[in-house]
């Protein structure tokens, strides 16, 4: 699958068939969070790999209920290390660990559809919970959950902005 069919085919999936997802193909994916663009080159996010089903309730019931937490073989944590982006751009270090995570999970997403995965991209959670139960140090800010498994539907792609979203030179 080349870019732009990936970029133009890929949907979130919120349900999944429960066939395991194996460690070659989250390896893929980390390396492609790994690979995205970052500020400095600081690589200023982190991933946690979740497989236990008791840390996936936890995190399910932190994150509204979300059923496709509770239902994915995977779920990854998408982290931004605020601290290590800080050291080189200080206060800007925050906006640049998120910017950095974010990247990553676009990458992420577009390498598991290439494989066959289906993911959702999480960020609606209690922060201070999802950084509870994953363990987070000071400063590290849990940015998304992505849960991962294999496709049990095939949504349809929803309505997109054209070009009245598009600006020129200015607003």
């Amino acid at each position: 699958m080349d870019v732009f069919e990936a970029i133009a085919t890929r949907r979130s999936i919120r349900r999944y068939t429960g066939e395991e997802v194996n460690d070659d193909e989250i390896g893929v994916m980390i390396k492609a969070g790994q690979d995205a663009p970052s500020a400095g080159n600081l690589q200023a996010r982190d991933f946690i790999i979740i497989r236990d089903p008791s840390v996936k309730e936890r995190l399910g019931d932190a994150s509204l209920r979300q059923p496709q937490i509770y239902n994915a073989d995977v779920v990854i944590g998408v982290c931004a290390n605020v601290p290590r982006s800080a050291i080189r751009y200080g206060s800007r270090g925050k906006l640049y660990s998120i910017q950095d995570a974010t990247a990553s999970v676009q990458n992420m997403l577009l390498t598991a559809h290439a494989l066959g995965l289906g993911c959702c991209w999480i960020g609606a959670f209690d922060d201070d919970e999802i950084s509870r139960i994953l363990g987070l140090p000071e400063g590290v800010l849990p940015i998304a959950l992505i849960t991962v498994g294999r496709p049990a539907e095939r949504p349809k792609k929803p309505p997109r902005f054209t070009t009245e979203n598009v600006h020129w030179e200015r607003w």
